[in-house]
């Protein structure tokens, strides 16, 4: 394995350390409910939960969607530098602040303040596509820290790709002002979008053949 790929397995070891802390943290905003001598009281309880398994779910597939994604970028990642290694700072900043929201969301989805949770909700997915798309436009511009034989035509695609993501998740926002059940809506439907799959990464497609593959 040479220095560049032992660089670029540090920080996805580092960063799949800082997914799974978020991912799990998510699940302490699902109380067991209290004070439900009999069973339809307590299924009342549960079923008056059902915004914080609505943040969960949702916050639990982004950020399950986003790791498949920073795991398949950095397939395409082949050399670090000190820029690259602030800008997945900045998205690792905004992953473990997702069960805050979430929170956040599950607390006051029904309230007053719902309007307010959903936009700090929905706001906190906006700012985390930002950073996902500077990580990658840093890295890939004129192929700067990309593997040499990774295709343009890749390149391009991926970056086309994930360009939808910060207005749409901005829409998202304006949603939630209006209406913060229609901004959910958004983030979910926005989550199944990005869980689509496409071709996989590794098996040559996004590589030119004329060139040598990784080295180990």
């Amino acid at each position: 394995m040479t220095e560049t790929s032992k660089e670029t397995g540090r920080i996805e070891a580092f960063s799949d350390g800082v997914f799974a802390i978020a991912i799990t943290l998510l699940v302490l905003d699902i109380k067991v409910p209290r004070d439900a001598p009999d069973g339809s009281r307590l299924l009342h309880a549960l079923l008056f939960q059902w915004p914080a398994y609505l943040a969960f779910v949702i916050s639990f597939a982004t950020i399950g969607i986003m790791w498949i994604n920073h795991h398949r970028l950095f397939t395409l990642i082949r050399r670090v530098d000190h820029l690259l290694l602030i800008f997945n700072g900045l998205l690792l900043l905004g992953v473990t602040f997702v069960p805050f929201p979430t929170a956040l969301i599950a607390e006051y989805a029904q309230q007053r303040g719902g309007s307010v949770a959903a936009m700090v909700y929905t706001g906190t997915f906006a700012v985390l596509a930002v950073f996902f798309n500077v990580l990658w436009r840093y890295a890939s511009y004129k192929n700067r820290l990309l593997h040499p034989s990774v295709r343009p035509a890749a390149v391009k695609a991926i970056t086309r790709a994930y360009s939808f993501g910060p207005p749409l998740y901005f829409l998202s926002v304006g949603l939630a002002l209006v209406s913060a059940p229609m901004g959910l809506a958004m983030n979910a439907a926005l989550a199944l979008y990005f869980a689509l799959p496409s071709r996989p990464v590794g098996t040559g497609t996004e590589f030119d053949s004329s060139s040598t593959a990784h080295s180990t």
